[in-house]
């Protein structure tokens, strides 16, 4: 009899994937009932391909630039992580506004980490916007993915405070950490069907005591 398959996630990248390797080292260290299947970039140069590959993890390449048009892209970027049958899809610094089409088709499984306490500073430049704007706390925000940007139910938010002194790269240094420490957590939270979602509401369920190497049902 053969054993049974463990739940897989795939991840997103454009670049170094910071929260992508966090994502799997968490996964490694902690022994999650899951694996990470792939990780797949839109870039053919992004760094975070290579670690993955040393981890012994699948890769793949799906260039925007190389499509005919959104859709296209999009086509084949689902084709791609389709294969791999995931129970969940993280973006970690993915940088492609993904279409109302796509987001549906992963409904439920797709999720993000957005570096500000949203609602507030949706987009880009968010820790120059946070330093600009004066707030007194910043942070990083889990949400799973709607056709909405940055709008998402929220999964989980680790506030930082924003100190008189802060620069953009110190302000951004506090709060990346904070993502490699929230991001994890919650993408287990998905794939262990830990998530409880009312509206924009979301209640995280305590985990039950797995063995290592189970398969969550």
């Amino acid at each position: 009899m053969q054993p049974a398959r463990l739940p897989s996630i795939v991840i997103l990248i454009s670049g170094r994937g910071s929260n992508m390797e966090a994502i799997v080292r968490a996964c490694a260290a902690e022994q999650w009932p899951a694996r990470v299947a792939a990780v797949i970039s839109n870039r053919p140069d992004a760094p975070g391909l290579r670690f993955a590959q040393q981890q012994g993890i699948a890769t793949a390449v799906v260039d925007h630039r190389l499509a005919t048009s959104r859709e296209a892209f999009e086509a084949e970027l689902a084709a791609c992580i389709d294969a791999f049958e995931p129970s969940a899809v993280a973006l970690a610094g993915f940088m492609r506004v993904l279409t109302p089409g796509f987001v549906r088709h992963y409904a439920g499984r797709l999720i993000n980490i957005h570096p500000s306490l949203l609602p507030a500073f949706p987009g880009l430049g968010t820790h120059r916007r946070a330093l600009d704007s004066g707030v007194k706390w910043h942070g990083a925000t889990v949400h799973l993915v709607t056709p909405d940007v940055d709008h998402g139910p929220i999964v989980a938010q680790a506030p930082v405070p924003v100190h008189d002194d802060d620069t953009e790269a110190m302000l951004t240094a506090r709060v990346l950490e904070e993502e490699h420490r929230i991001y994890p957590a919650a993408v287990r939270a998905l794939v262990e069907r830990r998530l409880q979602v009312q509206g924009l509401r979301v209640r995280v369920l305590a985990a039950s005591p797995v063995q290592a190497g189970e398969v969550v049902r």
